[in-house]
């Protein structure tokens, strides 16, 4: 099954991703005010957060085991392709 994620979908996402966290940070400071926390203990909001400069991302790791099935998975492609070859031949 394919999605096909166009400009317009992946915006989509982004706007009710950020309402989401609207509701989150909101519910977050409800249980701040419960706690008798000072405002500024808080992290910052959503809006002061992205003027930041975006922290650099870390690298994503891959297991032995994510390895070793995509190893697997490409040796079977070259399994099929030297196959079909032979066959033709």
């Amino acid at each position: 099954m394919s999605i096909s994620l166009d400009k317009a979908t992946l915006e989509a996402a982004l706007v009710g991703y950020q309402q989401h966290l609207q509701q989150i940070e909101a519910k977050m400071a409800d249980l701040r005010r419960l706690l008798k926390q000072p405002a500024a203990a808080a992290p910052a909001p959503a809006a002061k957060r992205a003027t930041k400069a975006a922290p650099a991302k870390q690298k994503h790791r891959m297991s032995a085991e994510g390895r070793a099935r995509i190893a697997a998975a490409q040796r079977a492609r070259w399994a099929k392709t030297k196959k079909a070859q032979k066959a033709q031949e």
